[in-house]
């Protein structure tokens, strides 16, 4: 049986990609986006309607949702399966996403939530995964010295999000737009496993800042007023509330603690930090750091709101110990305490770190139980099957 894999090079794919053909499909992939990153959905529609015309598929599949791919598979009456892995996707706001052809998978269940109803039966929650198998090898052939390059007491990958900040483009906002939207905002960060911030948005002040928002670069918070709260709330106030949280969070630590910090963005105001500006290839050095590193901390950005972002999943692939922020759906899918470890504040992030520190026994128990708790439930093969499953069963 076949299947066409639309890909546009997220980090997933090849996992994807090589659980799909060990369940013994035949995959082919349309790559075109992956080096033409200008790619109209003009020319998505152009490419796919010639493979279309080509082969009979059992399903087309794309990691996060394309509205293009929805509207030429309803055309073709061939099931179009998306997994979402990011939040927000604004292409959700899309009328493709009604089209019957659709099977889309949600990773966070508050995003399924709030988009189940624009096509009912046809939208489901499936959390994310990882690959131990992938892992496991390269943690096996790395050699002692490698090991030994990424050794580290407490380590963070990831963004600081003040490349992405959204809400630092928009200007021209008057005291009392602003000094809402900072109330808004610190009310947030009080919170732990809780999004409130598109309930505090009133439809009134996002209307309001609609003439300050470019419309080449945000078409969608012009041409869709049902779609600005949520735009505010999870582009805009997300995405500085990542940049402030994770400031907070990882300045505290690296002025208490050794902090290694790979990131491309701006690290300047970590002055504490060890810092690894190139960042850490994913596949390569990822792994070794997750399992060398004594803490892997994880900061979840809040427009994620119950769901585990896919850190989550490869720190604990990896064999490493991991100190997360809570959510929601995190003792559905790991034990607090006993398989991760959780933190609701700066100073339980602190206290939490000194102690593990200092229990060695402790910690390498729960990076052990997190592991085979990972490698039992949460791969790609249980994910995908669980996926076919559903799919299957709505054809």
């Amino acid at each position: 049986m076949e299947i066409l894999f639309y890909r546009y090079n997220s980090i997933c794919e090849p996992d994807v990609l090589q659980c799909f053909r060990k369940m013994g499909l035949t995959v082919i992939e349309e790559t075109t986006q992956i080096s033409r990153k200008d790619t109209t959905a003009g020319q998505t529609v152009e490419s796919v309607d010639a493979l279309l015309k080509k082969h009979r598929f059992l399903f087309v599949f794309s990691i996060n949702f394309f509205p293009a791919l929805a509207e030429i598979c309803n055309i073709y009456q061939v099931v179009y399966v998306s997994w979402t892995v990011d939040v927000p996707v604004m292409e959700l706001f899309s009328p493709a996403l009604s089209r019957p052809c659709n099977r889309c998978f949600m990773f966070d269940r508050s995003q399924y939530e709030y988009f189940k109803d624009r096509n009912p039966g046809h939208i489901f929650h499936l959390p994310l995964a990882t690959n131990t198998e992938r892992w496991d090898k390269v943690i096996r052939d790395a050699s002692s010295v490698e090991r030994h390059r990424f050794s580290a007491d407490v380590s963070f990958i990831g963004s600081l999000y003040n490349e992405k900040n959204h809400y630092a483009r928009i200007k021209g906002m008057s005291d009392e737009q602003r000094g809402y939207l900072d109330a808004v905002m610190a009310a947030q960060m009080q919170l732990v496993g809780i999004n409130i911030l598109e309930k505090l948005i009133p439809d009134s002040l996002a209307d309001s800042l609609a003439p300050l928002i470019s419309k080449d670069d945000y078409p969608l918070f012009h041409e869709d007023p049902a779609a600005r709260r949520y735009m505010l709330a999870n582009s805009f106030l997300g995405s500085q509330l990542a940049v402030t949280e994770r400031l907070r969070y990882l300045s505290s630590v690296s002025e208490h603690f050794r902090l290694d910090l790979y990131t491309l963005s701006d690290a300047s105001a970590l002055t504490e930090a060890r810092l690894h500006p190139g960042g850490a290839d994913t596949l390569s050095e990822m792994p070794l750091i997750f399992h060398e590193s004594r803490i892997n901390l994880n900061i979840t950005i809040r427009p994620i709101a119950t769901g585990l972002s896919l850190r989550l999943f490869d720190v604990c692939g990896c064999g490493g110990f991991l100190l997360t922020n809570y959510q929601e759906e995190l003792p559905e899918l790991y034990e607090p305490g006993l398989e991760v470890e959780t933190f609701s504040s700066p100073e339980e992030l602190l206290d939490k770190t000194g102690w593990y520190l200092e229990h060695e026994e402790e910690r390498a128990a729960i990076a052990r139980a997190g592991y085979e708790r990972t490698k039992a439930e949460h791969t790609y093969e249980k994910r995908i099957t669980e996926m076919l499953r559903i799919v299957n069963a709505s054809i």
